[in-house]
């Protein structure tokens, strides 16, 4: 694994978007390390446990779960000092002006609605993967 690849944690409880998002990279030759959690509980357990290697992390997490959901998530590790600076991405089927405004209240990188088709997951994907990398997230 080199120095600039990323951890990624994907938080999502449907295992077919799991799924979608993991031949989406493979699509757009993203070869970063992933992580999967069902919910916001589980997402927290491997981040305080070094379930996810803590240098170079990157969470993209969607808002509808059981347990604890995405804005319940997002509260928790903003209050967490170890992990309130992590980078987070919204990625869910919310086209809610609230969930929306609520993620942004709590400083997430962005938010994309997950797109129908695979093409435009796919595209989503890469063109996600193309901001990370000009970024040089740290």
């Amino acid at each position: 694994m080199d120095d600039h690849a990323l951890n990624i944690l994907l938080v999502d409880d449907d295992e077919v978007d799991v799924m979608t998002v993991q031949r989406a990279f493979a699509k757009a030759n993203i070869a970063n390390k992933v992580f999967v959690a069902c919910d916001g509980i589980e997402a927290l357990n491997l981040l305080r446990t070094d379930g996810v290697p803590a240098s170079r992390r990157l969470v993209l997490l969607d808002l509808n779960m059981p347990r604890m959901n995405g804005i319940e998530f997002l509260r928790e590790i903003r209050q967490d000092p170890e992990l309130q600076t992590l980078t987070v991405v919204v990625l869910t089927t919310s086209n809610e002006d609230r969930d929306r405004v609520d993620a942004y209240q709590l400083n997430v990188a962005g938010y994309l609605l997950k797109p129908v088709t695979f093409h435009a997951f796919a595209d989503v994907m890469a063109t996600l993967n193309k901001y990370w990398t000009l970024m040089e997230m740290t």
